[in-house]
């Protein structure tokens, strides 16, 4: 069976007795692992299995016959629709696929069952076994309210909260008003920032209890919440511990993971910027004082809130692998995934605390298929065209993709983790930002642009931030991509377009057949991020010798001219001399004259108008041709270009309609509220209007650029 290209997670060490040995009475010797998940994480654990020895099998939903996780498995089991409930989430159908290939063990990875106990108990019944820790520790941690009590009762701090069993929105109203604003609302089952809502007013509390309700019912099957006071920009620490049937525990270092949009990380890294030697030795005790008190088995997460005077709180024990967990194997060179099997086994951990060794600075992007421009809505789409970044030292790609792969709108939107590690935090903040400069990642709209500007803002290079981080900074993170150089325009990402459509003549053919073989090829663009400014980008070429042009750009009737000179074009790569600089560029056509350009470290997409057939200067062109080939993209946050019709963004379900017709809205209204992508996404109105016209009901699954509802504009010149 084929398989792509992969990265080699770093080995264990092996100089250690215990890795080698036989498992323990009552142990088994792990054979062939059904991986319970999708995307990165499950080609991640396969990468681990290959290494041991041990087969595997990838389950898929029907929207996933053709992903990457697929093929790089040894066998896999359709199981069922692409809803979650319907199949990764269906604990009988996943227990008959391990049983109907023989599998013996189960890895649930990350999200969908990791953390649900039912589905450790599962397992365990139907014989297999279960990479991970025991149920009742799941069940016990499962609950973010019962962790809290038993970790005060352990003597580990905890946040101020309220977690009774009394969830009526008037024991909320209570409690808040006890506790004082701002609070945080969490889904006790949760993770993943799913069910969480930040309250800063006792009018906010009924909609966030009732949305966060919603999003921890479907996400987790469980809509119990609890409150905590929320802290004035802490950082999110968390620290990698290890358990071993034998009980032997210890700790593998922290990752500090602050920087996060809606409660989700982006970036993490370790060690941490803020810790101290001594605050260090004290977060590692007391992450080992939970792990002993759970009787804890395999990796778990115990994640800290870090006050600004040093003061650090439980916040929840994640009892599974982490997202972030490339970041300790790159400053440990161990190899988690093979720690979890290991332990599975029934072995004792390779390793004692004191020979534990760590080295250099490493850190972690999320690259998600997402507009941060728009509020991080979620984006779907096929991805055109995926090339991993440059090989270079240092740097660790998890990916889950391929060219080709669909992005749908029923799952978690990661897409590719890219690591970096050195030997000083600086070493592998340039590794990463180079990284991810030269990772080409077409056809679906991404955050690499917005995480490049992460890792390099001033606060970030400093190690000056919180959980606030991307809020604070919203305005430097989040400004339109463009290229650095002129070469990284999107006037030269048209050129390269242009370029690739001439006919070849590098032979010493002509140029291809035209009424008049002189006449200027002139070609039209325009950017298709709703906040670039460009209006229109006119392409001019005209002939000058074998792969030879005089060009003309037209950028919103500002001209400029130049010489091009045709090194390459072998689609979808093009290299050419711009007046004597060589610029290099990818470009793929991602949907109908819907073009992606990777040019230098900048990312465009552009639509392209029309070739003419005439040779007017383009200076002459009609640059404002009303509503010509626009389309609505998860850009526009749900405003279309026809008239006052609210588009949805994305595919997904109405949760919930929350104006009616006839109904006066002020500009930032909340309107509608859709769920993709296992979170709920708010559209507002984006203008002071009237409803007058309601096109949805709650419940209704609609596609995106579908209509929702009908908005007049007060100013009735804007219609």
């Amino acid at each position: 069976m084929s398989r792509a290209a992969r990265h080699t997670a770093p080995a264990a060490p092996e100089t250690q007795a215990a890795a080698t040995q036989p498992p323990a009475a009552g142990g088994r010797l792990i054979r062939k692992v059904l991986v319970a998940n999708r995307g990165e994480i499950a080609c991640r654990v396969m990468r681990t299995c290959r290494a041991m020895g041990i087969a595997t099998v990838a389950v898929f939903s029907d929207a996933d016959a053709r992903a990457r996780h697929v093929r790089e498995a040894d066998e896999a089991v359709r199981i069922g629709p692409p809803a979650p409930a319907a199949s990764y989430l269906n604990i009988p159908v996943l227990i008959a696929a391990a049983q109907r290939t023989g599998a013996d063990a189960v890895h649930p990875g990350y999200g969908f069952l990791a953390e649900q106990a039912d589905f450790a108990h599962a397992c365990r019944d139907a014989g297999l076994t279960f990479i991970g820790p025991s149920a009742e520790v799941i069940a016990r941690m499962g609950s973010k309210r019962e962790a809290k009590r038993e970790m005060a009762e352990a003597g580990v701090p905890v946040i101020p909260g309220y977690d009774g069993a009394d969830q009526t929105d008037a024991a909320f109203l209570v409690a808040a008003e006890t506790l004082g604003f701002p609070l945080l609302v969490k889904a006790s089952a949760g993770g993943g920032g799913k069910g969480m809502r930040a309250v800063s007013a006792r009018e906010e509390l009924p909609a966030a209890l009732a949305a966060a309700r919603r999003e921890a019912a479907a996400a987790f099957g469980d809509d119990t919440l609890l409150l905590e006071k929320l802290l004035g920009e802490p950082r999110h620490v968390e620290l990698q511990i290890f358990g071993d049937t034998h009980g032997a525990m210890l700790h593998l270092g922290e990752r500090e993971c602050s920087i996060q949009r809606r409660h989700q990380k982006v970036v993490e890294e370790t060690p941490s910027p803020a810790l101290t030697p001594e605050l260090r030795a004290r977060m590692g005790a007391a992450a080992v004082t939970v792990g002993r008190r759970l009787g804890y088995t395999g990796a778990g997460t115990v994640e800290f809130l870090l006050d600004r005077d040093g003061s650090f709180y439980f916040l929840e024990v994640n009892t599974r692998l982490q997202v972030e967990h490339p970041v300790t194997e790159l400053v440990t060179g161990l190899d988690l995934v093979r720690w979890q099997i290991l332990v599975a086994e029934g072995r004792p951990l390779p390793l004692a605390q004191e020979a534990v060794a760590f080295g250099g600075h490493a850190i972690e992007a999320r690259v998600y298929a997402e507009d941060p421009a728009s509020g991080f809505l979620p984006a779907t789409g096929q991805i055109a065209l995926w090339r991993a970044p440059e090989a270079a030292a240092g740097v660790r790609v998890d990916a889950g993709i391929t060219s080709g792969d669909l992005v749908s709108p029923y799952y978690d939107p990661l897409l590719v983790k890219i690591s970096a590690h050195g030997a000083t935090r600086a070493e592998a903040l340039r590794r990463l930002e180079r990284a991810l400069a030269t990772t080409t990642l077409l056809g679906v709209r991404t955050n690499l642009d917005f995480l490049r500007r992460t890792v390099l803002h001033p606060d970030h290079l400093a190690g000056d931030f919180s959980t606030a981080f991307i809020e604070r900074h919203a305005a430097d993170l989040l400004a339109p991509p463009r290229g650095v150089h002129l070469t990284e325009s999107p006037a030269i990402a048209a050129l390269a377009v242009a370029l690739l459509h001439l006919p070849d003549t590098s032979n010493g053919a002509p140029a291809g057949w035209r009424n008049n073989p002189h006449r200027p090829a002139i070609e039209r663009f325009k950017c298709e991020h709703e906040r670039d400014e460009t209006s229109e980008i006119v392409v001019r070429l005209a002939a000058r010798g074998r792969n030879r042009y005089a060009a003309t750009l037209v950028v919103d009737h500002n001209e400029s001219a130049a010489e091009v000179l045709v090194h390459e074009r072998s689609d979808p790569d093009v290299a050419f001399e711009l007046d004597g600089h060589l610029v290099r560029a990818a470009a793929v056509e991602a949907s109908r004259d819907v073009w992606w350009v990777k040019l230098g470290d900048a990312t465009h997409a552009l639509r392209h108008l029309a070739a003419l057939p005439t040779p007017r200067l383009p200076a002459t062109l009609d640059m404002h041709a009303r509503g010509e080939g626009r389309t609505h993209l998860p850009a526009a946050a749900g405003q279309s270009e026809r008239g006052g019709a609210i588009l949805a963004p994305m595919p997904g379900q109405v949760v919930a309609v929350l104006v009616a017709e006839g109904q006066p809205v002020r500009a930032g209204d909340p309107l509608v509220i859709l769920e993709a992508m296992k979170m709920e996404h708010t559209l507002r109105a984006p203008r002071d209007g009237c409803v007058v016209g309601v096109r949805i009901a709650p419940g209704e699954q609609v596609d995106a650029s579908a209509i929702l509802l009908d908005l007049r504009p007060s100013d009735a010149s804007e219609m």
